[in-house]
């Protein structure tokens, strides 16, 4: 198993960041989305929020590989429609690439006792 860590902004408007809550919440999710996600080799995923920063954790099986991931997602309708629908809420990190929306943590601090 491998876990990723992934940040990024939303605009800093309470109702945007409502309706992106509410596209979010388990009743709302598009089944497409989520069954793109899983076959990609995600097995677990999370996102918290804290004013308008996110952070994701992913967890994925051994092989998994972000590049795969993003060949599957540009070829899936449905998932493209969905990133175009959330782009509207979503703002890039400071420092990140051009058309980079999350972005990947490094590690800096664990603690994981025997």
């Amino acid at each position: 198993m491998k876990k990723f860590c992934l940040a990024l902004d939303l605009k800093n408007d309470p109702e945007l960041i409502h309706q992106y809550e509410n596209y979010h919440k388990p009743e709302n999710a598009w089944p497409e989305v989520t069954q793109s996600i899983l076959a990609s080799g995600v097995t677990a995923m999370e996102i918290y929020r804290t004013g308008n920063r996110l952070f994701m954790i992913m967890e994925t099986k051994d092989d998994f590989d972000f590049s795969r991931k993003e060949q599957m997602d540009r070829g899936n309708a449905k998932v493209m429609e969905w990133e175009a629908l959330m782009s509207q809420f979503q703002l890039p990190l400071i420092g990140s690439a051009p058309d980079e929306k999350w972005v990947r943590m490094d590690r800096i601090f664990s603690l994981i006792p025997a």
